[in-house]
């Protein structure tokens, strides 16, 4: 007995010779076998099937697919091909049909094509912190929506922990996860690279040269870190005493030389902004620092920051804690140093000065260690988008993250132009801003929810203590918890050792969106 799957389309359990004269007789034009060979005895092979209909001149098709298994996408994506392109009425098979219909459900449920690209209701470029929380947020308002999630990467980090692997508290393991076990269920994520961006056309073409189409854009791929922008960086790094945290592999390599650097001189190194987590290299100076501390060495070390900028923080109110740490550790601070050329084997970094007056010179230091933190960029299929503004990041709109000459484009996360700190807890309070403002864009309403440029840096000055710097647009104080926010904690070092990570793999990235104003707005728009 057979079954309607759709006007064109039956199925129903095994074939017999009978059957298939019967098909024939009566105008079906294809017939597709899920069942594979040798199942049971008596079973009549695929062969003799296949050569008993293409002799009564029908369309044989062999998509097996294993009892108790689940049709993946290329089985899906070769039953749906088969569909649109061979005649009908067609017929499918298995032992039960139960097979049959789960394949039939699976290359439905495919996205459709529009004009030679594949068309998802939301696509997301960056499966990074942002592309994973708004992906989730997402579907937390709206479950139906079609959702590709698109990144080559196939792993998945939290890098606010590097700082502390970079100082003995923290397994580099713990930080990295498999790219699959991130992704959203009802999700698909597209392990490809992004090409260009067509947003008059609602499209994006990936380096494989296929297209996707889409109603609603997201780009949130990260930032780029521009390592080959400092001269004999990418040789220099990984030995020789030149590290950085910024990168999964070294920042174990900048525990190893903090542990067995006793004397001599420790350089740390921070670019012009905008990069993500500014105190980032500074974090790694202290910890350095109060190892050196702990071991009674600190007082054979020379330490020196290079600060390209002109301020320690860019936050007035928490610059007094900094400079007593400074003064605690004996650092001297370099302003408007850049840092523009490493030699490893000599062990000579290179900075450029710039005067008041605006005069540029270079001067040489020698190191035992240098702590390096590159200059970062927007990433280059952005920076030569349409959707960038001068400086190469996607212009949005600083409070709704709306594009601001696209309307059905939305940015977050480090690629975003918003003039907000480039940290994981600012990207917490855009998600879901990001997902109430697009599901009420496809409802034809108005942006509602507006992000206050809110940011925060767990600032480690030693070891068990942290400055827990909160704040939004203008440097205005945005603290979580009612103690004043310029004191070292215990309390927050154990935030940022403990709690942060949980909330991180178990909060951001699943959805979860405590102590942000916008959920209280419509959990479900």
């Amino acid at each position: 007995m057979s079954k309607q799957l759709d006007n064109q389309l039956t199925v129903s359990g095994q074939l017999d010779t009978e059957d298939i004269k019967r098909l024939a007789a009566t105008g079906f034009k294809t017939i597709v076998n899920n069942r594979p060979d040798g199942e049971e005895a008596n079973q009549p092979s695929n062969a003799q099937l296949q050569a008993l209909a293409e002799g009564l001149g029908l369309n044989w098709v062999y998509l097996p697919l294993t009892a108790g298994q689940k049709p993946d996408a290329n089985l899906a994506q070769s039953f749906r091909d088969v569909m649109d392109t061979l005649p009908r009425p067609a017929h499918v098979f298995c032992r039960t049909g139960r097979r049959s219909e789960m394949i039939h459900q699976a290359a439905s449920a495919l996205p459709a094509q529009t004009n030679g690209a594949t068309h998802y209701d939301v696509v997301i470029v960056g499966a990074g912190t942002a592309g994973v929380s708004v992906a989730t947020s997402i579907l937390n308002r709206s479950t139906g929506l079609r959702i590709a999630l698109v990144d080559p990467a196939r792993t998945h980090d939290y890098q606010a922990a590097w700082t502390l692997v970079g100082a003995g508290e923290f397994e580099a393991t713990q930080t990295r996860k498999p790219m699959v076990e991130v992704i959203p269920r009802g999700v698909n994520w597209l392990a490809k690279a992004v090409e260009s961006f067509q947003p008059e056309h609602n499209q994006i073409t990936l380096a494989d040269g296929s297209k996707l189409a889409y109603d609603q854009l997201v780009v949130c791929p990260g930032l780029k870190l521009n390592w080959h922008a400092i001269e004999g960086l990418t040789e220099a790094l990984g030995s020789n005493g030149v590290t950085s945290n910024y990168r999964y592999d070294l920042a174990q390599y900048t525990w190893e030389l903090v542990q067995k650097t006793r004397k001599g001189r420790a350089l740390f190194t921070q670019p012009a902004m905008p990069i993500k987590c500014a105190g980032a290299p500074q974090k790694a100076m202290y910890l350095s620092c109060s190892n050196w501390e702990e071991k009674k060495v600190l007082g054979n070390i020379e330490v020196e920051m290079y600060n390209a900028g002109a301020v320690v923080f860019g936050v007035p109110t928490f610059v007094p804690p900094l400079m007593e740490y400074i003064k605690r550790y004996n650092a001297q601070v370099n302003f408007s140093h850049n840092l523009v050329k490493i030699d490893g084997p000599s062990k000579t970094a290179t900075f450029e000065v710039i005067s008041p007056d605006g005069e540029k010179r270079r001067v040489e230091r020698t190191f035992d260690m240098i702590h390096v933190v590159p200059p970062q960029v927007a990433p280059d299929f952005v920076a030569k988008s349409p959707l960038a503004n001068a400086a190469g990041w996607v212009d949005v709109d600083q409070h709704t993250l709306q594009h601001v000459r696209y309307p059905n484009v939305f940015g977050l996360g480090d690629a975003g132009s918003m003039p907000n700190a480039k940290t994981t807890a600012a990207i917490r309070k855009q998600a879901p801003i990001v997902a109430n403002n697009l599901i009420r864009v496809r409802q034809g309403l108005a942006p509602q929810a507006d992000y206050d440029g809110y940011g925060a840096c767990p600032l480690t000055v030693e070891k068990g203590k942290v400055v827990l710097a909160e704040f939004s647009y203008g440097g205005k104080l945005a603290p979580t918890f009612p103690l004043n926010p310029a004191v070292p904690r215990r309390l927050n070092w154990m935030l940022k050792k403990h709690v942060f990570p949980a909330l991180y793999w178990f909060g951001a990235l699943k959805g979860r969106e405590w102590l942000t104003a916008c959920a209280k707005l419509d959990s479900k728009v």
